[in-house]
């Protein structure tokens, strides 16, 4: 008896959902930065230690990963320094463009618009 074979659909991710996708990887590989809870996850992101986090520390805290993918450490990820997403080369993406993206997902889980992202805002997906 011969079983029936299944085609997955082709499925081709955009550069820019690959290189997020990377970067939410690295945390989890890197022991040093592990996290117990929204707390402690707050508590390190935190730098200035006023139980909130800002832009600039969420971007700095954020950034790590993009820093661990620049091997050569010019600011830019270039295509080597990329994931592989199987659709050949990618644009250049400069850590000013990254620091961008993550303002813009800073804004969307800041739902109270203070300027800041609290333990619960932090812990909810951005909108």
């Amino acid at each position: 008896m011969r079983l029936p074979s299944f085609r997955l659909p082709a499925f081709a991710p955009s550069p820019s959902a690959l290189l997020a996708l990377a970067l939410c990887a690295l945390p989890a590989a890197a022991p040093a930065q592990e996290v117990a809870s929204t707390g402690d996850y707050l508590a390190r992101m935190d730098a200035d230690r006023d139980g909130r986090v800002s832009l600039l520390e969420y971007q700095d805290w954020l950034s790590y990963a993009f820093d661990a993918m620049d091997a050569n450490r010019d600011g830019v990820l270039d295509a080597s320094e990329q994931p592989a997403s199987g659709r050949g080369a990618r644009a250049p993406l400069t850590r000013e463009a990254h620091r961008k993206t993550l303002a813009e997902r800073f804004a969307r889980q800041d739902r109270n618009r203070d300027g800041f992202l609290d333990a619960r805002e932090l812990a909810s997906p951005p909108q």
